[in-house]
């Protein structure tokens, strides 16, 4: 008896608990949301700088040497197998081999600001493109 109460209010106490508290996202200022974007598209510039920079390896060449304006590095693919590194891999490891092989250098630490922020103007370069992950 006491399951059959049960069972007929089991649909209206999932409708109540599903209006009870309706999912709101936050709400932010006009001024905030400027500050924000402000602050990422400072972040955007400095890896712009970086990816254009010679200093992240010892040979004299830079990323843009290979992908001008970030061409063909695709973050919407990643993470997905990345042949070179035998592993399925995210973005920034990607960055790291290309810094230690074409570029001769040292990898980045992977929580660096540097790293970030290369992996901040790439995807900026791809906005609008489709997330496809594990894609090749």
């Amino acid at each position: 008896m006491c399951y059959k109460r049960i069972s007929l209010l089991a649909p209206a106490l999932v409708v109540l608990g599903l209006t009870a508290h309706p999912a709101a996202a936050d709400e932010f200022t006009k001024e905030e949301l400027q500050k924000w974007r402000q602050q990422f598209r400072t972040v955007v510039e400095k890896g712009e700088k970086l990816f254009h920079s010679s200093e992240l390896g010892s040979n004299g060449h830079n990323c843009a040497g290979c992908h001008p304006d970030a061409a063909n590095t695709h973050p919407e693919t990643y993470p997905k197998l990345q042949k070179q590194l035998g592993q399925v891999a995210e973005l920034r490891n990607m960055i790291n081999w290309c810094i230690e092989n074409p570029l001769e250098g040292k990898p980045l630490p992977l929580d660096s600001e540097e790293l970030m922020q290369l992996e901040a103007y790439i995807n900026w370069e791809r906005r609008g493109v489709a997330l496809d992950p594990g894609k090749h």
